[in-house]
């Protein structure tokens, strides 16, 4: 059997899709960004493992420069290996979570997690099985230390679970309006700021309501049309003023700094520019984030279902659609350390005997302060019998 590196690993992982299904994936997801520039941005991160995974493969190289593409190499061949060494009932799982992640809204970033999982505590000491693939096991990773063993399992949960405003639904929303922006600066050359709260949040509609994205995109079309001030409904209060940011640029890249600081981390921002002229909106919910205790939320949900009990369990939550900042945020203000630990005082955290809580961050492997220095946040439970047992520590003793 071929020997794989990090050089040939990703294309040996595409070919375990197939070249065909591969390539028809990257070109749908190509189109898809192509759609809208700032929608198109967000899609083209969502889903750089797949992007970065195809570039390796076009020109494999002896040695990868970048750490991040390394980390996914590595990952690759993680895969590959492990195809190799399942069964068959195991090797068709494994195929068929490849096939799912390249589908619809998918990614690979679940399967990618339970990999990197696998690899940080093996560099722990642990010895590792596969179990959820190899025998269908309810939790992913069988861990085994000397005479101690315990459950991993690897999930994934969306920051947007937590938002009011969800930011993929705001960007395409500032892909829709921005025509109309451009129009409204040509005729009216200077710098505006379109201030909006949204008390019910922004998101897609569900397949039997109406479509807020459109009622949004009308009110405001409406607005510049009859050049109003402010306007206001149960869904939105928007409010039209001079942007009186000082020194304020026409490049969007010089605006967002400042427009951060002005706005705070919870803002949806948008700058259009056309001419000498600069158009910024600036969205807010009608409450904060919740971001933290989502995860508390699905925590709870997941716990009974997959863990079996008869071992000590670890739930590895991976908080997809965050960025350095709010990841930064979410640290420091120790939201997501209270919602771990508040979970673990509920019935259900009966057979968990730690959480921990990573990022896209650490799964490229960015440096601190952005990322974790130790390459996840480690909530131990002190209630559950095996909290102390030292060969487990590595995996389960608190970071933080």
């Amino acid at each position: 059997m071929r020997k794989i590196s990090l050089a040939t690993a990703p294309a040996a992982l595409i070919a375990l899709v197939g070249s065909r299904r591969w390539a028809s994936r990257i070109a749908a997801l190509r189109a898809r960004a192509a759609e809208g520039s700032r929608a198109g941005k967000v899609l083209m991160q969502r889903h750089a493992v797949e992007f970065a995974l195809h570039r390796l493969a076009q020109s494999p190289a002896p040695g990868i420069a970048q750490p991040a593409d390394a980390r996914i190499a590595a990952l690759a061949m993680e895969a590959v290996a492990l195809s190799r060494a399942l069964p068959p009932a195991g090797q068709a799982r494994l195929a068929a979570r490849l096939d799912a992640a390249l589908s619809g809204e998918a990614t690979l970033i679940p399967f990618f997690h339970i990999l990197r999982s696998a690899a940080l505590q093996r560099a722990r000491g642990f010895e590792i099985s596969y179990s959820g693939l190899a025998e269908e096991a309810p939790f992913d990773l069988l861990l085994t230390r000397g005479a101690a063993q315990a459950e991993l399992a690897c999930d994934v949960i969306s920051a947007e679970e937590g938002r009011e405003v969800h930011r993929g639904t705001w960007f395409r929303l500032a892909d829709r309006v921005d025509p109309d922006l451009q129009t409204w600066l040509a005729a009216h050359p200077g710098r505006y700021l379109l201030k909006m709260t949204l008390p019910d949040g922004l998101r897609e509609a569900g397949p039997d309501s109406a479509d807020p994205l459109a009622a949004l995109h009308g009110a405001i079309r409406a607005m510049l049309e009859g050049q109003t001030r402010q306007t206001e409904d149960a869904a939105a209060v928007l409010r039209l003023d001079p942007l009186l940011l000082a020194g304020a640029q026409a490049a969007e890249a010089g605006l967002m700094g400042r427009l951060r600081r002005e706005f705070g981390p919870e803002a949806h921002l948008s700058v259009t520019a056309a001419g000498g002229g600069v158009f910024v909106m600036a969205a807010r919910a009608g409450r904060e984030n919740e971001v933290a205790a989502a995860v508390r939320r699905r925590l709870a949900s997941i716990a009974p279902v997959r863990l079996s009990g008869a071992r000590p369990g670890i739930l590895a939550m991976f908080i997809e659609d965050t960025d350095r900042a709010e990841w930064r945020g979410l640290r420091e203000r120790l939201e997501l350390e209270g919602e771990a630990r508040q979970f673990l005082t509920h019935p259900a955290a009966r057979p968990v005997v730690a959480v921990t809580c990573t990022s896209r961050l650490e799964l490229f492997g960015l440096p601190a302060p952005d990322a974790v220095a130790e390459g996840e946040l480690r909530f131990r439970n002190p209630a559950h019998p095996a909290a102390r047992t030292l060969e487990l520590a590595p995996a389960v003793a608190s970071s933080v």
